[in-house]
């Protein structure tokens, strides 16, 4: 399976976008997907995750009730719809697979599978 994430660019401060993940060379159906961002400088970190089945979204508290999960496993996507942007929400995002059972994973090392990322540019 490989994992095709799109969708950034720039955006003004309390702006939206929407990111996509797409998954070709398999079904991500029996994946936890998940998003993770990298700002210049510093480490990969979590920011959104979603059971095979779409039930249990996970979000890092810095994005809560400002981001949300989910996917379609019949188009083989998972979505991350960015509201209310902020400045510290620059970043590379990265899509990430892991073929589980459970609902959710935030460690990097937990994840085999990764997109190339998409560069979100919040203006303030």
């Amino acid at each position: 399976v490989q994992l095709q994430a799109s969708g950034g660019g720039l955006v003004q401060a309390g702006g939206s976008l929407r990111l996509s993940c797409a998954a070709s060379g398999g079904t991500v159906s029996g994946y936890v997907m998940a998003w993770f961002h990298q700002a210049p400088g510093k480490k990969r970190e979590f920011v959104a995750a979603i059971s095979g089945s779409g039930r249990n979204p996970y979000y890092a508290d810095s994005v809560k009730g400002r981001f949300t999960i989910s996917r379609d496993n019949a188009k083989n996507t998972v979505d991350l719809q960015l509201n209310s942007l902020k400045s510290e929400d620059t970043a590379v995002y990265y899509c990430a697979a892991e073929y589980s059972a459970r609902a959710w994973y935030t460690s990097v090392s937990q994840y085999d599978l990764w997109g190339q990322g998409t560069l979100v540019t919040v203006s303030s």
